[in-house]
This record gives structure tokens, C-alpha cells and sequence, in this order.
């Protein structure tokens, strides 16, 4: 039987959820038990309910990142196979969205070929970091943003971010049992910009490990309370070792912005038994 393969962007505000990936109920758990069957709020199971309610079959629906508990996404990648061929792309979109919740979009699908995979193809991503710097909290949209209202050196915390972009061991910066092979990841850009009240960070690489942006978050702002400086950043990532860096940022204001993956040039393309280096 012919199937098609099936690339989504996806957007969703994470504050509900126990983050992407399916998670059973297991007995310690301490809120509300799932129906019989069904797991932990997450947005992979919402998502994949809601396919496979249009579509009329079982799908499974693959993510490119394993956002955490309380992240959010502009731009999740994700894709599944179907042999219903029958609807429309923009019709079937529009029809998913309809069985989703309010704080979940698809944004887009596109037909992609049987070699292309959302954690295989992935060749970098962008998160970004949304702290809220004023006196005052931000009543509104308090799950969206960290509010910081001490003073931060921001010129300093700029100096210190360029201290991340190349490749390293970003074992200091990586919450322990992460159960990686390699702590080696390779940073293109790592930007703070400032308007305020808006404090943003930027971080793009070729992947991440389990906590790896919030730990820098964390430990960028730490350089601008004064407790580093930026040149204890070189330092921290010398000693492999999660005590030197600094602390972890909450889930609240991080936002998975985009991802960019292989396409259209199958020579180029990574295979399956390839390393995969994203882990969030």
C-alpha cells in the first residue's frame, strides 16, 4: 500500500504540558490520572490523537526535539506516514487543528519523500530565551517569560555568550544521567539582545543536550548579577564538570524558535544509523 510521509511545523505554548514526548502515569504521580490508556498531558500524544482522528488510522507522530516540561515552540518539526491520500493538504491541516487545543497549532504540512526524518534530517536549531527584566512582573503572560528585576551587566553577559559559539565539551553544561555518548556540540551563534524590558538570548547549534540551554541561560545571567565573568566561561567548559557552571534557568521562558533540516539533495542527506545530537 502507498504512504506518504508528511512534514509538520508546529507551534505550542508548553505551560500544560509534561513537554513533547509520550510519558505513561506512573503511580507515585501526583495530579489528575489519565483516562485508561492514555498517558501524561504531552504534545505528542494531543498531536498524534488529533492526526490520526482526521486521517482515520493509527499514526506516529516523530518530533525533531524533545522539548521539556513547560517549554514552548514557534517552530517544532515533526512527521508521520499515511496511506490516506485522499485529503487536500490545507484541508487536512485545518481539520487537525480543529480536534487540537487551543495552545497547539500546526502551522504547515508539506509531502516530503520516505528519506526525509525530523530527527535524522535535523542539520541545526534555534532556541530562544525570553527573560522579562523590570521591577514589576509580568501580570499577563507570567508562564512566558523568567522575570529577573535585579540589575544585569548586559554588555558583560554579551562578552560571555561568545564564549560558547564553536565546538566543546559542554559537559559542565548538562544535567546529570543524561545517558549521551558525546557532550561535544558545535554553537554557531549564542546572541543577547536587550530592549527593555525584554531580555532575549539566542542559541543555535548543531544540537543540544538534556538542560544545555537553560544551563547557559542560567549561567549567563549569573554573569550579569556580577557572580562570574565572562571569563570564567572558557574556564567552566575546561572542567567537564556540572558543579563549575551555573545555575539552571526555568522551563518558563524558553521557546524552541526554528529548525533547519536536509532537503532536496539526497547525496547530502544523513542515514538512519547516523548519530543523532538533540537532546533537550
Amino acid at each position: 500500500m502507498k504512504t506518504q510521509r508528511y512534514k509538520l511545523e508546529v507551534a505550542y505554548r508548553g505551560s500544560r504540558y509534561h513537554g513533547w514526548q509520550f510519558q505513561k502515569a506512573l503511580a507515585n504521580y501526583g495530579g489528575i490520572m489519565p483516562p485508561e490508556g492514555e498517558g501524561l498531558p504531552t504534545i505528542q500524544e494531543r498531536l498524534s490523537k488529533a492526526i490520526s482522528h482526521v486521517i482515520g488510522h493509527p499514526i506516529k507522530v516523530v518530533g525533531s526535539s524533545r522539548t521539556d516540561t513547560g517549554v514552548h515552540a514557534k517552530g517544532q518539526l515533526a512527521h508521520f506516514d499515511t496511506h490516506n491520500l485522499s485529503i487536500p493538504i490545507e484541508g487536512m491541516r485545518r481539520a487537525i487543528n480543529h480536534q487540537l487545543p487551543d495552545d497547539i497549532l500546526v502551522r504547515s504540512i508539506e509531502p516530503m519523500p520516505d528519506w526525509w526524518h525530523a530527527i535524522h534530517s535535523t542539520m541545526s536549531k534555534r532556541y530562544q530565551y525570553f527573560i522579562w527584566h523590570e521591577y514589576d512582573r509580568p501580570v499577563f503572560f507570567g508562564e512566558l517569560a523568567w522575570h529577573r528585576w535585579k540589575p544585569l551587566d548586559v554588555p558583560a553577559m554579551i562578552e560571555a555568550a561568545q564564549h560558547f559559539v564553536g565546538e566543546h565539551d559542554f559537559k559542565s553544561f548538562v544535567r546529570p544521567g543524561h545517558k549521551r555518548e558525546t557532550t561535544t556540540r558545535t554553537l554557531y551563534c549564542c546572541d543577547v539582545s536587550y530592549r527593555a524590558p525584554k531580555l532575549v538570548i539566542g542559541i543555535e547549534g548543531n544540537g543540544f543536550l538534556w538542560n544545555m540551554v537553560r544551563i547557559i541561560v542560567g549561567t549567563l545571567v549569573e554573569v550579569g548579577l556580577g557572580r562570574f565573568t565572562p571569563d570564567d566561561i572558557p574556564k567552566m567548559l575546561e572542567a567537564k564538570d556540572r558543579t563549575a557552571a551555573g545555575s539552571t534557568a526555568p522551563a518558563v521562558g524558553l521557546y524552541l524558535q526554528w529548525i533547519r533540516t536536509w532537503r532536496g539533495d539526497e547525496d547530502l542527506h544523513p542515514g538512519e544509523d547516523d548519530q543523532v545530537l538533540s537532546e533537550e
